[in-house]
């Protein structure tokens, strides 16, 4: 392949990678952040692990956070995305970001996007999620996974109630995929009980899933604190 088409190839690449990252057609789940991406380290010590987050806008609000303890003991990439479980994002998606890597640690949560009715059909959800661990293990089968539950959704303008519709879905969600989690063998990151006694750090008034930052550093602190159990010293 002479150098133009290699260019032309990336460039393609790259946007066909892009449009994938871009699908989330309710307004109240924007990013919350510099957008759908993946976020990724420059690599300068190829003896350092590599680390993947993976997770909704909520990632957005802690990531840096997390990225900055994790300095100098591991180069740490961040996928945000509007992924729920489907088929697709296990056989076609997700290969392509778990590509980048080799990832020693991989820490994941996908769940605000997928209370909606129609989303995922009825009695799809557990294999899709289990298949979506299967789908990690078969690129990379010696990463150590770490699962975050979802956040709660509080009512709309008032951050002292919990949406009792939004939030039903979102518990029954996280149960079932901690289900999924104990049989897979995979530790579990419960982002929900971290903040379900700490609703005063919701951003509030319209904002129904999203947090201020000492909400975001308290998620920050467990997912490094779960990622520094499992990841391996440099090589």
């Amino acid at each position: 392949m002479n150098r133009l088409a290699f260019l032309l190839a990336t460039v393609f690449a790259f946007h066909t990678f892009a449009a994938e990252t871009t699908v989330e057609t309710d307004p109240r789940l924007h990013s919350d952040g510099k957008g759908w991406k993946l976020n990724q380290a420059t690599i300068k010590d190829p003896k350092r692990p590599r680390v993947l987050l993976i997770g909704d806008s909520i990632l957005s609000g802690y990531m840096a956070h997390a990225i900055k303890k994790l300095d100098g003991m591991a180069y740490v990439d961040a996928w945000v995305n509007p992924y729920n479980q489907s088929e697709h994002l296990n056989t076609k998606i997700l290969p392509e970001v778990l590509a980048k890597g080799p990832y020693d640690v991989i820490h994941f949560n996908m769940g605000l996007h997928g209370w909606q009715e129609g989303r995922i059909k009825p009695g799809t959800f557990e294999p899709l999620t289990k298949g979506y661990v299967d789908a990690i293990r078969a690129k990379l089968p010696n990463a150590k996974l770490i699962w975050a539950s979802s956040t709660p959704v509080l009512l709309e303008g008032d951050v002292k109630k919990i949406d009792p519709v939004i939030n039903g879905t979102i518990i029954e969600h996280n149960r079932m995929a901690a289900q999924v989690m104990a049989e897979c063998g995979v530790p579990v990151s419960d982002f929900y009980a971290l903040l379900v006694d700490k609703l005063d750090l919701a951003r509030g008034g319209k904002d129904k899933f999203h947090w201020n930052g000492p909400a975001y550093q308290i998620l920050g602190d467990k997912c490094v604190e779960e990622v520094l159990k499992v990841m391996p010293a440099a090589k």
